[in-house]
């Protein structure tokens, strides 16, 4: 049996379904894009998880798993107010991800972009496709993506994350399967969330103590134990919001035809 904490129709929602939880993110017409209240949600219902839950998928409805923040909601106050609680609610997703003692799966089919690349670091394993559209384009707006960059680091390597972090262009499923940054890569967008789903359910069968105590052995080794590293790099992003870069970045982007959030 399923069961919907909250009711279907609210934007992000977790489905208990035997050993395993869902994470959903369904405000498609947006393509999923991210407000403070979504991000805070997601952090409660993550609290929620219950014991009995041996995995977790983080999935998104409709042809794009996240597109990032809604920026729509950025522009008043223009204090970067809204911009902060974003990228604070943003961390303590993938922070209350990453603390979960049971493996986490990541379906991103379509385009994981901005924030919604960044929540690829709460997870273990990560599900694309070959067209994908993943990356960072933040620096474009005058916002630093350092928020991401400790999660990114530990999956690409310096060399890689410091590219995808200052180069505001974005990569395909296949590329980012290459360097790590995806682990799964199908050929249609399609199949990914079901894939997602069948990762899931492999690893729920794996022994609960021995994969606890190896997440948490993981995120001694990233340098993530605590969350030290995860609060400077949201110092890093925070630093900028509400300046004139970032206001006027913002408005032009905003301003353009066919800007979707």
């Amino acid at each position: 049996m399923t069961v919907a904490v909250p009711q279907t129709g609210d934007p992000v929602r977790l489905e208990i379904d035997g050993e395993i939880a869902r994470l959903v993110i369904d405000r498609p017409e947006k393509r999923n894009a991210l407000t403070p209240e979504m991000l805070a949600a997601m952090v409660g219902l993550i609290r929620t998880i219950p014991e009995s839950a041996r995995a977790v998928v983080v999935e998104g409805k409709g042809a794009v798993f996240c597109a990032g923040f809604d920026l729509s909601l950025c522009v008043d106050p223009p204090d970067g107010s809204v911009m902060r609680a974003l990228l604070t609610g943003l961390r303590d997703v993938i922070a209350a991800l990453r603390a979960l003692p049971i493996p986490v799966v990541l379906a991103a089919q379509g385009g994981a972009i901005a924030g919604g690349c960044a929540l690829l670091g709460g997870a273990d394993v990560v599900v694309s496709d070959a067209g994908a559209k993943i990356g960072y384009p933040v620096v474009r707006l005058g916002v630093s993506p350092g928020v991401s960059a400790p999660y990114l680091f530990g999956s690409t390597g310096p060399g890689p994350a410091r590219a995808m972090q200052l180069d505001p262009g974005l990569i395909s499923g296949t590329r980012a399967r290459d360097l790590g940054l995806v682990h799964q890569c199908m050929d249609r967008p399609e199949e990914v969330v079901p894939e997602g789903a069948r990762l899931a359910g492999e690893l729920a069968r794996k022994p609960r103590g021995g994969m606890a105590a190896t997440k948490a052995w993981l995120m001694e080794l990233e340098g993530l134990a605590g969350d030290d590293r995860g609060s400077r790099a949201l110092e890093t992003s925070i630093s900028l919001t509400g300046g004139a870069e970032e206001r006027e970045l913002l408005a032009r982007a905003l301003a353009r035809p066919g800007t979707k959030v």
